[in-house]
């Protein structure tokens, strides 16, 4: 019996081994999927309506939908009735290498009037519902075996506890914020109300431990009898599914195109200990026509009056020089401080199509996970705000 429990773990660890590194060796775009709560941990429940339950069918269903497009990979925390560390399960996404981290969940209200979808990003966001929010869904942590240890420092009944530890959020705010608005933009296509006029931040403990956009969706409220029948269907868990799904490929497609994209500089929990952008020995040539030239020369004088578009290369606890040679070669770097991280932006430019070349030419020099941001009046704004 002792040999045949040896080899079932030894060939475990086999194909875990195994999926591993076909993840890792994927230049498909990854998606980890994750269903809330679990097992022993049903989430809200009302008029028989169980959150996990809807959460796992709805999580299974996006799934199929982004498993039909071959150039998408997608990961899940879970695919049975089982309950996962919050840690874990970001974890999870980490280990796979993951480009984005999707957490979907139910919502409840003690007002069973209460209706409509919510999208929350990694934040420290202080509103009081927004807080609320995340001290229901971070309660989970006291279910989980020897938590007080796990979480050192962090008290799930006090969400502010989590500004004390160590957060990358800053590095992956933006495109959190874009992925979120895409699923709340999908749900307004369906009728659905969207609760604050749009995507929220709240401090999540299951978004704070993944190092990549993520985002954490509530679909509605199984409080609320009509949408709680609605959410417990099969027609509304499809709907929301292909909502949930649409938006995904719109992200990818925005920012990684239609195919296959490159893999990431660096695995994403390796990129929680970087304190500094490395130089490169041979940054890689990249052509660039005159014109191209010109017109970011231009644009680098940076008129506050039009919008502008750069791209953000790091986001470091480190202030640095902001010379070509600790760029790997990239010249025409600007730096922005925000809430204790130094973000660094390569090129600037008014042209939306030239923001596209510069963000290639950032990829070429190694830095495969920048990404576009923009500006108006010398302020930050959603890449859609200044595509409109």
């Amino acid at each position: 019996m002792y040999l045949i429990n040896k080899i079932k773990v030894v060939f475990t660890f086999f194909l875990t081994t195994i999926s591993f590194v076909t993840y890792g060796q994927s230049s498909n775009f990854k998606v980890t999927l994750d269903a809330g709560h679990g097992g022993h941990d049903f989430g809200a429940v009302y008029s028989g309506h169980v959150e996990k339950n809807i959460a796992l069918a709805v999580v299974l269903k996006v799934g199929k939908l982004l498993e039909a497009n071959s150039k998408v990979d997608v990961i899940y925390t879970k695919k049975t009735d089982i309950f996962v560390d919050l840690v874990e399960r970001a974890n999870i996404a980490n280990r796979a290498n993951a480009h984005i981290f999707v957490s979907i969940h139910c919502n409840a209200n003690r007002n069973t009037a209460a209706d409509g979808t919510e999208t929350y990003v990694m934040g420290m966001n202080k509103i009081a519902s927004n807080l609320e929010a995340a001290k229901k869904e971070n309660s989970v942590i006291t279910l989980e075996k020897d938590y007080k240890r796990k979480y050192e420092g962090f008290d799930p009944n006090s969400p502010e506890t989590m500004i004390g530890m160590t957060l990358m959020q800053e590095e992956y705010l933006d495109n959190s914020i874009s992925l979120a608005s895409k699923i709340e933009n999908a749900f307004e296509g369906l009728g659905k109300r969207i609760r604050g006029g749009g995507v929220k931040q709240a401090p999540f403990m299951v978004l704070h431990k993944a190092y990549m956009p993520r985002v954490l969706v509530e679909m509605g409220f199984i409080s609320n009898y009509a949408e709680g029948n609605r959410l417990d269907s099969e027609v509304g868990q499809n709907e929301i599914a292909n909502a949930i799904a649409t938006a995904i490929i719109s992200y990818k497609n925005e920012y990684y195109g239609t195919g296959a994209v490159e893999n990431l500089e660096v695995m994403p929990s390796q990129r929680s200990n970087e304190s500094a952008v490395k130089d490169s020995a041979s940054p890689a040539k990249t052509k660039v026509d005159s014109a191209s030239a010109d017109k970011r020369k231009s644009a680098s004088k940076e008129d506050n009056s039009q919008i502008l578009f750069k791209v953000q290369i790091s986001a470091s606890g480190r202030k640095m020089d902001l010379q070509p040679r600790n760029f790997k070669g990239l010249k025409n770097i600007s730096m922005d401080h925000d809430n204790g991280a130094y973000k660094y932006m390569f090129g600037a430019t008014s042209d939306y199509e030239e923001s596209k070349n510069l963000l290639e030419e950032a990829k070429a020099r190694g830095y495969k996970s920048s990404f576009l941001v923009a500006f108006k009046n010398g302020k930050k704004i959603s890449i859609q705000e200044a595509i409109k």
